[in-house]
C-alpha cells in the first residue's frame, strides 16, 4: 500500500472493524443502500466516464456505478484490505469487469492528474486527518469541470441508530458520538463545516441537500440489537460493562428497537445524511489545481 497518513483508521480498517465489516457487507448495505441511487444520479455519470469511489469498502457503490459506464471505468479505493478482497470477489461473481480495486489512503494516494471525470463516495469521506488536503487530493484527480458527489451523516440525532445507543446512556458509557469539524462519523455532520472544508480544497459549486432513508438493521428486535451491539462502537461499550449489565444492555436496546419493527418483522430505521455535490473549476486559476486535461 502507498503512504498511508491516517494511520489510525489503517490499524482499524485491517483490523476487526475492517473484518466486521466485510464478513456482514450485505447487511451494512441494506443498512445504507437507499442512499446509492441519489448518490449516482447525483454524480451525474454515464457512458465511457471514469470514476473514482472513495472508501469504497466492499464496493457496492463501485459496482453501482459500473453499471452506469458501460464503456467506463470504475476505479474503488480503500485502506481495508479485508474489505478490498471482498469486493473484488464481489465483482468477479457478478461479472463486473469494469470495476478495479485499490488499497490506499485517498488523502496522499499519487493519483494521475485529471484522469477521473467524477468521484463519488457513500460515507467514506468523515475520517480524514487533514479533510482539505484530503478533499484537494481528490479533486486534482479530477478533470477540470468534474463532478464530487458524496453522502456523510448529517446530526446525529436526526439518526435512528444514534437513537436507539442513546437509550443505553443510563447503563453504558455512550458519550456524544463525535463532533463537527473532529474526525469521525460526524466530522461532516454542519453544513458550513462542508463548505468550508470543500471551499478550501479548490471546489466551487458545491450544493448540500438532505437526504433521508430507511435502512434494514435487523430481521426481528433481538437480531437488530445483537448486530449494533457487534459493531466497533457497541463492542468497544459492551468490553466496559460487566456481565450482568451486559445482559441488561442487551435487553434495553432490544426493547427499543421492538417499536421500529415493520410488519414483516424486520427493524426499520431512519438515517437522515447530506448529499454534497461540488465541481473541480474549468479554469484552474479558479482553485489550487494545475490546468490539465485528459483527451477523450
Amino acid at each position: 500500500m502507498p503512504d498511508v497518513v491516517n494511520t489510525e483508521q489503517a490499524l482499524a480498517w485491517n483490523g476487526p472493524e475492517g473484518s466486521h465489516w466485510a464478513r456482514h457487507q450485505d447487511r451494512w448495505n441494506a443498512v445504507n443502500e437507499g442512499f446509492d441511487e441519489p448518490l449516482l444520479d447525483a454524480a451525474g455519470i454515464s457512458g465511457d466516464h471514469r470514476v473514482l469511489d472513495v472508501g469504497c469498502g466492499s464496493g457496492q457503490t463501485t459496482r453501482l456505478a459500473a453499471l452506469r459506464v458501460p464503456r467506463g471505468h470504475v476505479l474503488g479505493l480503500d485502506l481495508s484490505g479485508p474489505m478490498l478482497t471482498e469486493a473484488r470477489g464481489r465483482a468477479e461473481r457478478e461479472g463486473i469487469t469494469n470495476a478495479s480495486f485499490v488499497q490506499g489512503d485517498s488523502q496522499v494516494y499519487p493519483f494521475e492528474e485529471g484522469s477521473f471525470d467524477a468521484a463519488v463516495s457513500r460515507y467514506g469521506v468523515m475520517f480524514f486527518a487533514d479533510p482539505v488536503a484530503a478533499f484537494g487530493n481528490v479533486g486534482r484527480a479530477l478533470r477540470p469541470g468534474g463532478r464530487l458527489a458524496f453522502v456523510c451523516p448529517a446530526d446525529a440525532t436526526l439518526n435512528g441508530w444514534v437513537a436507539a445507543m442513546a437509550s443505553l446512556r443510563d447503563l453504558l458509557p455512550v458519550g456524544d458520538f463525535g463532533r463537527p469539524g473532529l474526525p469521525g462519523m460526524f466530522s461532516l455532520a454542519a453544513p458550513d463545516r462542508i463548505r468550508d472544508v470543500l471551499a478550501a480544497a479548490g471546489f466551487t459549486g458545491i450544493g448540500i441537500d438532505r437526504s433521508r432513508a430507511y435502512g434494514t438493521w435487523g430481521r426481528g428486535a433481538e437480531d437488530a440489537a445483537a448486530f449494533l451491539l457487534g459493531t466497533g462502537p457497541g463492542r468497544h461499550l459492551m468490553e466496559q460493562a460487566d456481565a450482568a449489565t451486559r445482559s441488561h444492555a442487551r435487553r434495553v436496546l432490544t426493547d427499543h428497537l421492538r417499536a421500529q419493527e415493520v410488519a414483516d418483522g424486520t427493524v426499520r430505521l431512519l438515517s437522515t445524511s447530506w448529499l454534497v455535490t461540488a465541481d473541480r473549476p474549468t479554469d484552474s486559476s479558479d482553485g489550487p489545481w494545475t490546468n490539465c486535461s485528459r483527451s477523450r
